[in-house]
């Protein structure tokens, strides 16, 4: 028992002796990787802040940079509208305070929920000026050709946002649209070419346009006005097409107003260009004037042309007036023989 109790120490002394210099390389391995994993995380922090100092010069929308611009302009994504966009706002009518109100019914983009370190926060002024050719309802395709704007990720080895803050975000290339590319090429060709002097070209082509119409049984003629009003305000009220009161009226591009029927036929026959400038015009981008400038139409004050009538009523019952016409007419169309008891016509 004595000779086994001795065995037991030595051997317990050996693996004591072994195991302290295991336990000081272990300690030396710990005290030389804490160093380095700081740095990494140190080199990591830099490359998160000059990342994000990098999308502060790139626009949130087109992904260029501010830095080509010579004026520097750019326009915050969060907070409220500037005045300009403000007065054209309020002078078309449409509700929107704030800058992602405003970009989400333009752009179909939600820029309320970026984040700082992925997203930039501000917009350049090209794009700033697409708002408002889109307010203005004119063509801004030349401007902005993308259909959707710039995707952003995260910071990443193989980041494009660090490696192009200079010229901005790569775009990606994609398929043109043909009645895109018809457009911009009526554009270029015949474009804002005003002739002063009408020649029997253009008289003969706007009788053929009235004839296309034909609306004379469907649309109300400006004589039927109860009031004697200057020509000017009575033609920015007809149509200018078949001449008569604008009946469901659409707006081009060029501010042009037209009735809705006559301006799709006109459109079919002659082609896609306004017939009163010959601008480049397309079913597509008709639009419904303002609602101020509705409510003018529908109360002007009309004298029924129905005999033994010469009711003044507003435009915008006229159609319920009629109606109460037709139905007396459908009462007194039919008289009753008091032998036969039959309906005669």
């Amino acid at each position: 028992a004595a000779i086994l109790d001795k065995v037991i120490e030595k051997e317990i002394e050996t693996v004591t002796v072994m195991s302290q210099p295991l336990f000081e390389t272990d300690t030396e391995l710990n005290k030389g990787m804490q160093p380095i994993d700081k740095s990494v995380f140190s080199m990591s922090q830099r490359e998160a802040e000059t990342h994000q100092a990098n999308l502060q010069h790139l626009c949130r929308l087109c992904g260029g940079s501010f830095k080509t611009d010579p004026y520097k302009r750019s326009h915050p994504v969060h907070g409220p509208v500037d005045d300009e966009t403000q007065a054209l706002l309020r002078k078309k009518e449409k509700k929107a305070t704030s800058w992602p109100d405003l970009l989400a019914k333009i752009f179909k983009i939600d820029v309320k929920g970026d984040i700082d370190t992925i997203h930039p926060t501000k917009f350049c002024h090209q794009c700033w000026t697409v708002v408002q050719k889109k307010l203005n309802n004119s063509p801004c395709e030349m401007f902005f050709q993308r259909k959707s704007p710039v995707e952003w990720h995260p910071h990443s080895s193989s980041c494009d946002v660090c490696g192009t803050s200079l010229r901005g975000v790569k775009r990606k290339r994609q398929v043109l649209n043909p009645q895109l590319s018809k457009k911009l090429r009526m554009v270029s060709g015949r474009a804002r070419k005003i002739r002063q002097i009408r020649n029997p070209k253009q008289v003969i082509q706007k009788s053929l346009m009235k004839m296309s119409a034909s609306c004379k049984k469907i649309h109300l003629s400006t004589k039927i006005l109860a009031v004697d009003y200057p020509a000017d305000f009575v033609k920015s009220i007809s149509c200018q097409i078949c001449e008569h009161i604008l009946a469901d009226p659409v707006e081009t591009t060029c501010k042009h107003l037209f009735c809705r029927v006559c301006i799709l036929k006109c459109l079919k026959i002659v082609g896609s260009y306004c017939p009163a400038c010959r601008y480049p015009c397309f079913p597509t981008e008709l639009v419904t004037p303002v609602k101020s400038f509705l409510n003018i139409l529908n109360s002007l004050p009309v004298i029924c042309p129905v005999k033994d009538c010469q009711e003044e009523v507003c435009l915008g019952k006229y159609c319920h007036h009629l109606s109460r016409h037709k139905e007396v007419e459908d009462k007194e169309g039919y008289v009753y023989i008091n032998k036969g008891g039959r309906p005669r016509q």
